[in-house]
C-alpha cells in the first residue's frame, strides 16, 4: 500500500522537499505555521494544506523541517491525539539531542514513532533531491519511512538510537562552521591581493583545499551576493545547541566560540537573513 505522506514547515528547504514527495506520488498534504504558505503549495502540488489534527488523521507519515526545538515539540503536541497507530514523524530539523527524546516519548506514549533525521545539503540538494539525511531512532522505523526519505536524499544513513541524528548534525554543524571560516578568510585574502576570482576558485577546488562551500559560495561572496542559501542567522542558532552539547561533551569549543561571536556581531549589523558566506564581511581589510 503507497504511503500517505506529510509535510510541515514549507520554507526554502521544506517546500521543494514536499514537491519531490508529490513527484514520487507520495504527498497527501502539506502544513505549515502560515496557512497561507501552506494554501498556495498545496494549490500548485495538488494536495490538501488541512488543519494539524485533520493531517495527523490522514496521513501515515509526516516530515516536520521547522526552526526551533519549540516548534518541534509544538507541532508534536497538536499532531499525537490524533495519529493513526503506528504512524512515524520524521523531524529534519535542527534541534537538541534532549528534545527529540521528548518528542520521541511524546509519540510512543500515543503507539506512534519518531525519527530524528536532520538533513545536510542546502537549499541546492533540497531543491535537486540530493541530501544527506543522518537519521536517529529504531532501524525497522526507518526502513518503513525509507521511500519518503529517498524522495528527496542522496544518501540516508542510520546512526543509531533516538538523537544520534541531532548529534551528527552537531558535528556536521561544526565542519560548516569552520570550512565558512577558513574558505571566506582566504579568498578575503585573495581578493586584498588581487587575484582572479575566475581562475582563483578553480584552482583552489582542484587540489587539497577544494570543499562543497567553495565550489558553490566562493564566486558568489566575492560578488557580494549573500542571498543564496543557508541564513547565518539559522546557523548561529544551530551552534548555540552545539555549544551545549560540546560542552558536555568536554571537547574544544574555539571554532563554535568564534563563529557565534561573528555571526553575532553580522546580526546585530542587520545581516542576519544572509547566506553564512556574508562573513566574509568581516574578513575584509577594514
Amino acid at each position: 500500500m503507497t504511503l500517505q505522506a506529510a509535510f510541515i514547515g514549507l520554507g526554502a528547504m521544506g517546500a521543494p522537499m514536499a514537491g519531490h514527495l508529490k513527484a514520487r506520488g507520495l504527498l497527501h498534504a502539506v502544513g505549515n505555521r502560515t496557512q497561507s504558505r501552506a494554501d498556495a503549495l498545496a494549490r500548485e502540488l495538488g494536495v490538501v494544506a488541512p488543519s494539524l489534527p485533520e493531517l495527523a488523521a490522514q496521513c501515515d507519515v509526516i516530515a516536520l523541517c521547522v526552526t526551533a526545538d519549540a516548534d518541534v515539540l509544538a507541532n508534536v503536541d497538536a499532531l499525537a491525539p490524533h495519529l493513526k497507530k503506528g504512524a512515524i514523524v520524521i523531524d529534519h530539523s535542527t534541534v537538541a539531542p534532549s528534545t527529540a527524546k521528548a518528542a520521541a516519548a511524546k509519540l510512543q506514549a500515543v503507539g506512534a514513532y519518531f525519527l530524528d533525521a536532520p538533513v545536510s545539503g542546502g537549499v541546492e540538494g533540497a531543491r535537486n533531491g540530493k541530501l544527506s539525511v543522518m537519521v536517529g531512532g529504531d532501524a525497522e522505523v526507518l526502513e518503513r519511512a525509507r521511500p519518503v526519505l529517498e524522495a528527496y536524499a542522496l544518501r540516508v544513513t542510520h546512526l543509531g538510537d533516538i538523537g544520534a541524528g541531532q548529534a551528527t548534525k552537531a558535528v556536521n554543524q561544526v565542519l560548516v562552521a569552520g570550512i565558512a571560516q577558513a574558505v571566506c578568510e582566504g579568498l578575503a585574502l585573495g581578493e586584498a591581493l588581487g587575484l582572479d576570482p575566475e581562475r582563483l576558485i578553480p584552482t583552489l577546488g582542484a587540489g587539497a583545499a577544494g570543499n562543497w562551500f567553495l565550489e558553490k559560495r566562493g564566486a558568489t561572496m566575492l560578488r557580494n551576493e549573500f542571498s543564496v542559501g543557508f541564513k547565518l542567522g539559522l546557523l548561529h542558532k544551530d551552534l548555540g545547541i552545539v555549544r551545549k552539547i560540546a560542552t558536555e561533551a568536554g571537547t574544544d569549543r574555539s571554532v563554535i566560540e568564534r563563529s557565534l561571536s561573528d555571526y553575532a556581531d553580522l546580526m546585530s549589523q542587520g545581516y542576519g537573513d544572509d547566506d553564512i558566506s556574508g562573513l566574509i564581511r568581516l574578513k575584509r581589510k577594514q
